[in-house]
């Protein structure tokens, strides 16, 4: 009897493991699309009768606060489909509707903090990429493409589709409307595409999924997610897209007199075929509508700034290189703008993007107009990748910058194997990357740099090496570099316990392990040693994060740095310790806030560094955010404050009509900097702006208005 019980024991045990193992799969897994001829009015109302006869699925499950438990609130959701059109219709069921925390409702807003639905949609089936739709109670819209199942996410992307919810004693309602020109999927006759859903209830923190609710997946991970069937015959989508744009406005500056500008230009999309489009562009338009937030450099490195310009948004991903953020052979802030980042005409261009089965393709060319000292140049970056296995690729790099008698060019492979399955349903993806630079005029015409990592990310441990060299020579003109000739060893590993017996802790962190060490490509010596052991970090169950870390750097100077005007650090070898506190309270809360503190050694002195945000939510209409920095150095060769501040007002009269209000200034500068924005959408991909930007000099104690910007810029949509 004792055998029997120990047998079935261990049959049990199995069982329990293999269900585990696919328990974030939750049946039915398949969701089928009802094609439609009927017209659908997009209110949130849901009120036609085809949303009915639709099929609805509602097994959501649990990602957080309890993994695996039923949700608390009812959702469903259903697709209907026509020629054209997506429709996909929510029914987020709330018994306390007049709990929901949704406080955005402008284009791009920031979901977290918020009471959200979101979709996520693989379209080539392909387990890795897929386009990423979020909608809150009030009809705000979000949008994101995601690559390398998750890997990668470009939240700059803007499609055009729109959604209009309801909220009612019931709960709230969403309807989303997706033209299929807006996708990307093959000529099949009959499609099958991945899909996913989530829903996240602020309040009571919890985060429900339709699969893949594992907390060591996310809904970004498309190779979890379910299956939509039943879409046929519409592989005929075609597009014509002209999209033109007009600015007009005045400038003024303290050194010159007060001139009008303007500028008309616009560009053409052709959907080849439903997974293939080429865009030309005339006169390109480069107008920047948001002001680059001015950042003090206190380090001997390059500091990076992201792309603003519409023109380079949609794209970017497709010229992503595995080489990480520090090393990269295409950062298209190097074309259009000068180094003290004014603009350089662009006479026109060309870019092919696109994927024809499991082939990913992306190419540009532009041709920027000579202006002073910088010759007509010719920009141009190819970029192949090629699905291999189940969730992997592999790819090919080529960047060029042609200027009279001179030229610079990049080329270079990556890899990347990636699988949902390691050791039964944990994510481990292990890639490396190798370019080459030629400059035709250069003494070393050649460099190199490689880069190989490994990252096992599962919600127990996590685990990171990266390994990367950048030789002496490797010059990519067209790309980014944090730091030249060097080698780095990267490791992280931490630990994130959930204990049952703390019932307010949501879970722990302890980090024994993270250090970055740069030495010379050339003679091996230290360049670089930054480490930091976190003894305790926790996240609560009612949305509070805290954690302390303890730091040792390590810098050796080659030459003299002058950190700060009239103070210098000689040059030689410095190590030193820091201590660090970060806290943070719930962001679903009206008021919110993020502080950190830093202090300890600093080369051969000392420095506190003090960082906070607060953040007001006043209503869905208004939102007040300020943050401040202070760098309190003190060394032997002087002593000094750098105080940085920045502030934003945000409002939106509704989500096609909204727009902000930004601030910041730095002792260093002595420099106010504003920057005025508003953004009307009258149609989906159709947006107009109106843009002030205003700067006063405050060296003499009085505000001095010294250069000003008025802009209007409309861009217009035409479907040929």
């Amino acid at each position: 009897m004792i055998c029997v019980n120990k047998g079935l024991l261990s049959v049990s045990a199995v069982f329990l493991f293999v269900a585990m193992l696919w328990g974030q799969v939750s049946q039915p897994n398949v969701i089928h699309a009802l094609r439609i001829n009927e017209s659908i009015k997009i209110d949130g109302l849901l009120s036609e009768p085809v949303w009915q006869q639709a099929e609805h699925i509602s097994n959501f499950t649990q990602r957080e606060l309890n993994e695996g438990a039923p949700a608390t609130e009812r959702t469903e959701v259903a697709i209907l489909y026509d020629q054209d059109n997506l429709y996909i219709g929510v029914w987020c069921y709330d018994s306390e509707p007049d709990k929901l925390i949704a406080k955005k409702m402008s284009r791009d807003f920031r979901w977290n903090g918020e009471d959200n639905f979101e979709i996520i949609i693989d379209t080539f089936g392909d387990r890795r990429n897929g386009f990423l739709f979020v909608t809150n109670p009030n009809g705000a819209r979000a949008d994101a493409l995601v690559l390398e199942n998750g890997r990668q996410i470009n939240k700059d992307w803007d499609g055009v589709w729109t959604v209009k919810t309801r909220v009612t004693e019931q709960g709230w309602f969403a309807e989303f409307w997706i033209p299929l020109s807006t996708l990307r999927f093959s000529s099949a006759r009959e499609q099958v595409w991945g899909i996913n859903f989530e829903r996240n209830i602020r309040r009571k923190r919890e985060q429900v999924m339709w699969q893949g609710w594992s907390r060591d997946s996310d809904l970004e991970q498309v190779a979890r997610a379910g299956k939509l069937v039943g879409l046929t015959g519409i592989s005929s989508v075609k597009l014509v897209e002209f999209k033109p744009y007009g600015i007009t406005g005045f400038e003024s500056r303290q050194e010159t007199a007060t001139r009008g500008v303007g500028d008309l230009g616009g560009d053409l999309n052709y959907l080849i075929t439903p997974t293939m489009k080429l865009n030309l562009t005339v006169n390109t338009d480069f107008a920047q509508v948001e002001s680059d937030r001015v950042r003090i450099n206190l380090t001997r490195f390059s500091l990076f700034y992201p792309e603003k310009r519409e023109f380079f948004l949609e794209g970017r991903n497709y010229f992503d290189f595995g080489m990480g953020h520090a090393i990269q052979p295409f950062y298209t802030r190097r074309i259009g703008l000068a180094p003290d980042r004014s603009e350089i005409p662009i006479i026109a261009g060309a870019r092919l993007l696109g994927k024809t089965g499991r082939t990913t393709l992306g190419g540009m060319s532009i041709q920027t107009a000579a202006k002073g000292d910088f010759p007509s140049t010719n920009y141009t970056v190819l970029r192949w990748k090629q699905d291999i296995w189940s969730e992997s690729t592999v790819g090919l790099i080529g960047v060029s910058k042609i200027e009279p008698q001179r030229q610079n060019v990049v080329y270079g492979t990556d890899f990347l194997y990636s699988t949902t399955e390691f050791l039964g349903d944990k994510n481990l993806q292990v890639g490396g990357a190798f370019a080459q630079s030629y400059t035709s005029d250069a003494e070393s015409k050649f460099g190199e740099s490689h880069r190989l990592f490994i990252s096992y990310p599962s919600d127990l441990v996590e685990f990171d090496a990266v390994w990367s060299r950048v030789s002496k020579d490797f010059n990519p003109e067209t790309g980014f570099l944090y730091r030249r000739n060097y080698q780095m060893l990267y490791s992280e590993l931490q630990f994130n316990p959930r204990p049952k017996f703390l019932p307010w802790i949501r879970r722990l962190v302890f980090k024994p392990l993270d250090f970055n060490y740069y030495f010379d490509d050339v003679t091996h010596r230290l360049q670089t040693f930054k480490s930091e052991f976190r003894p305790l970090g926790f996240s609560t169950k009612s949305g509070e994060f805290y954690e302390f870390n303890i730091q040792r750097t390590a810098e050796n100077l080659t030459q003299d740095f002058p950190i700060h005007e009239g103070v210098t650090i000689p040059r030689g070898e410095y190590w030193f310790t820091h201590y660090e506190i970060q806290a943070a309270t719930f962001s679903g809360i009206p008021l919110f806030g993020y502080g950190s503190v830093n202090w300890g050694n600093f080369y051969n002195g000392k420095r506190t560094q003090i960082f906070s945000r607060v953040v007001w939510r006043l209503n869905k209409h208004f939102s007040l955010s300020g943050d401040y920095i202070r760098n309190d150095i003190r060394l032997p060769g002087g002593n000094f404050v750098v105080n940085e501040f920045g502030s934003r007002l945000e409002f939106a009269v509704n989500p096609d009509l909204f727009g902000s209000l930004f601030g910041q200034w730095n002792n260093d500068d002595k420099e106010i900097l504003i920057n005025f924005r508003l953004n009307w959408i009258p149609t989906p991909g159709t947006n107009f702006y109106f843009v002030v930007n205003q700067s006063f000099d405050t060296g003499g104690g009085l505000w001095s208005a010294t250069n000003t910007t008025v802009l209007t810029k409309l861009i217009w949509r035409f479907v040929l």
